[in-house]
């Protein structure tokens, strides 16, 4: 299974003031870290989900692992050891059926959607995802 954490104020101060990355500072985002390709991700759990580039863990509630706001986990000090993340019952079982490689594989096909709209921006649905994609301050991981 994948280990689930939270990212460090060490990641904030670099990344912070990146629109599309997510943060809460009163309810943290908790997210899974993945490694892909040997690249250490992290991709938050969420919910309200308005897409489909997602790992569903309760989809009647649209809740899942939100690969469109995946973030690199350059230096080991971007996760915070010191706070343990809990969640709900129900979508820790569905993420005890979910395999690592099944992510990375999912994660893999989001990243190769996103390099395509990279070639034709001028596509509204491309511009879109372009936009709200947490990709666009990654790309030379990808």
């Amino acid at each position: 299974m994948v280990k689930l954490i939270f990212l460090s104020e060490a990641f904030y101060e670099k990344y912070g003031k990146c629109r599309e990355i997510e943060q809460k500072t009163d309810r943290p985002y908790i997210m899974l870290r993945v490694n892909i390709d040997g690249i250490q991700w992290g991709i938050p759990l969420r919910s309200q989900i308005k897409h489909d580039y997602a790992v569903w863990t309760d989809k009647e509630n649209r809740c899942g692992i939100d690969l469109t706001k995946a973030v690199v986990l350059e230096l080991p000090e971007y996760v915070d050891l010191d706070r343990k993340p809990h969640i709900r019952d129900n979508e820790f079982r569905q993420l005890k059926r979910i395999s690592e490689s099944w992510i990375a594989e999912k994660m893999r096909r989001y990243i190769s959607d996103y390099k395509d709209a990279k070639r034709h921006p001028e596509i509204t649905r491309n511009r879109m995802m372009l936009q709200y994609s947490t990709l666009q301050y990654f790309e030379q991981y990808i």
